[in-house]
């Protein structure tokens, strides 16, 4: 059976951007915090993107006229660390050619948001802050997160970050003057959003918007974007899609800047950094069908005694940590730089498929992999790349995706292996 084609990172929403030729419009570099959110605003984007795993390439690619995408990689830093960073990044794009600033966080407020949003704000008028992210049912309404219709922190959303949950944005950016806009002046008539934004950034504060919808996100991308480079966008890979719709994006990477992919022949090989419950009934849906299961004592893994089975085989291994003992708040970064390490040990140069986004980060740069090209999701989040040797990469955050998520990417990586999936 002939391999189905990704979908191209390229938006089909009937959004009609303004009409000032799409040719003029300068290009996009946005930042993000980790690997499986910076591939998921690259495809976001659409069109030609550079995808980096080092922030010198905003410098490096200062003459190149397209959008770029970095991971910064400070999920894990101290606040003043990742601070600097977001700092050191929009320091070097200065002096290049005029881009359109973006700042991806993630969707349910995780991560050193507070410090890294005051550092992206220097120098700006204001920062337009709108984390929503309908394709996963994340949405905000009154300045506060909702997963599935539940405020953030009535959920369980931040088990594992060792940490309650913000009630809403504002309590979020604690330090920085906030302000909401209710959902019937995002879904008023043109004009009246920008002058909201224009009236807030005034009194010296940023505004957040509320979103439920793609065409809420449309209406607020569209509104900075009239209000000029000195309103900048933060927001999730839902804000992300919304500008890209609106710069009219219109072409997948450059064939002729394409690595050819790697033989089909290669191991298929599956790291699992996630926590998330849903992560076990994936993997069975993979191991049910013939994959090689491999569940890693986390105390091995940190004392750095794992193992990988000698007789791995060549049915699609998936690698991930034993969880039954419980979760292990803030020991994350150590384990997923030792589930990294073990899972470079597979032999034969395997395609990956990450989940996490400390885990994708980790395991690429265990493997000296620097750069990205984007080709397509395969579904929601799971953004298929190519490495400049030809290795197919899929990253996908670990929150992500539903029961047949892992089946899914494997059947698009490999479907001579596995048996179609039955899924709406």
């Amino acid at each position: 059976m002939a391999s189905p084609p990704p979908l191209l990172c390229v938006s089909t929403s009937a959004y009609v951007p303004e009409p000032s030729g799409s040719s003029r419009v300068p290009a996009v570099l946005a930042l993000a915090d980790d690997l499986s959110g910076a591939a998921e605003v690259a495809c976001a984007l659409g069109g030609a993107v550079r995808l980096s795993l080092t922030a010198r390439a905003v410098a490096d690619g200062a003459a190149v006229p397209r959008d770029l995408v970095v991971d910064l990689d400070t999920r894990h830093l101290l606040p003043d660390e990742a601070a600097d960073a977001v700092r050191a990044a929009l320091g070097a794009a200065r002096g290049g050619p005029a881009r359109l600033l973006f700042k991806k966080v993630d969707s349910q407020l995780r991560g050193n948001l507070a410090a890294e949003t005051a550092a992206y704000a220097e120098g700006a008028d204001a920062v337009v802050i709108a984390p929503a992210l309908p394709a996963a049912r994340r949405t905000v309404v009154g300045g506060v997160v909702h997963l599935d219709g539940v405020p953030l922190h009535g959920t369980d959303g931040w088990r594992a970050e060792g940490a309650t949950a913000p009630r809403s944005i504002p309590e979020a950016l604690t330090g920085m003057a906030v302000r909401t806009v209710p959902l019937d002046v995002v879904r008023s008539e043109r004009g009246a959003l920008d002058a909201e934004f224009r009236r807030i950034a005034a009194a010296g504060a940023h505004p957040a918007p509320d979103a439920e919808t793609d065409a809420d996100l449309a209406a607020i991308a569209a509104a900075t974007l009239r209000l000029g480079p000195r309103f900048r966008l933060l927001g999730s890979g839902g804000l992300a899609a919304a500008l890209g719709r609106a710069l009219a994006r219109t072409s997948a990477s450059d064939a002729h800047a394409l690595p050819p992919p790697a033989p089909k022949t290669a191991p298929l090989l599956f790291v699992i950094g996630t926590a998330e419950p849903v992560a076990v009934a994936q993997i069975a849906q993979l191991t049910a069908l013939g994959a090689h299961h491999v569940t890693v004592d986390p105390d091995e893994l940190a004392a750095g005694t794992a193992r990988l089975p000698a007789d791995i085989g060549t049915a699609p291994t998936v690698l991930s940590i034993d969880g039954s003992a419980g979760l292990r708040p803030r020991t994350g970064r150590v384990l997923s730089a030792a589930l990294a390490a073990l899972a470079v040990q597979h032999p034969g140069r395997p395609d990956l498929v990450l989940t996490g986004g400390e885990t994708a980060r980790a395991t690429l740069d265990a493997l000296a992999i620097r750069e990205l090209v984007p080709l397509g999701e395969i579904h929601h989040g799971a953004v298929h790349s190519r490495t400049p040797d030809g290795r197919s990469v899929v990253t996908r955050p670990g929150s992500f995706g539903a029961e047949d998520s892992l089946h899914r990417i494997a059947t698009a990586l490999r479907p001579e292996l596995l048996a179609p999936a039955a899924h709406a």
